[in-house]
Order: structure tokens, then sequence, then C-alpha cells
């Protein structure tokens, strides 16, 4: 199953205000443009553990199975 995994990077920054909107429920996707040019749309939930007090900021890789499923979100450093 590993072989089929994709693994997609990008960078994001959301201000602590705008994560605000994602926590209170009014939004609850993430909606970017990857580094390789393709839109992800992912629960906004999956940030929650990169949030600091400024917000969720840094360059990310997320991975997917074969059915787009999502496997994990990462932090690169």
């Amino acid at each position: 199953m590993a072989h089929n995994l994709k693994r997609i990077s990008f960078g994001l920054s959301v201000s602590s205000e705008d994560y605000l909107s994602y926590y209170q429920g009014v939004a609850s996707k993430v909606r970017l443009r990857a580094d390789n040019g393709q839109i992800i749309v992912f629960p906004a939930s999956r940030l929650k553990p990169f949030l600091t007090h400024t917000g969720v900021h840094g360059r990310f890789v997320i991975t997917f199975d074969e059915n787009n499923k999502f496997v994990s979100l990462e932090r690169l450093l």
C-alpha cells in the first residue's frame, strides 16, 4: 500500500484571527494550491496540532492514500 501514497507539498500562512473562523465552525475546510499547482482540500481540524498564538505558518507535506483519503500532515523543518 505504501507505494500508492501521494505526497503533496505546500506553504501555508494563516493568521490566528483567520484560523478562529475554522475553530468557530464558520469554515470547516482548507482549500489551497499546492506547489505542483494542484488544488487540495482538507479539514481545517488537521491544522490544529500546528496552531500557535500567531496562527499556522510553514511548509507542509500532506499524504493521501490511493483513494485520496487523508493519511498524514507534516510540517517540514
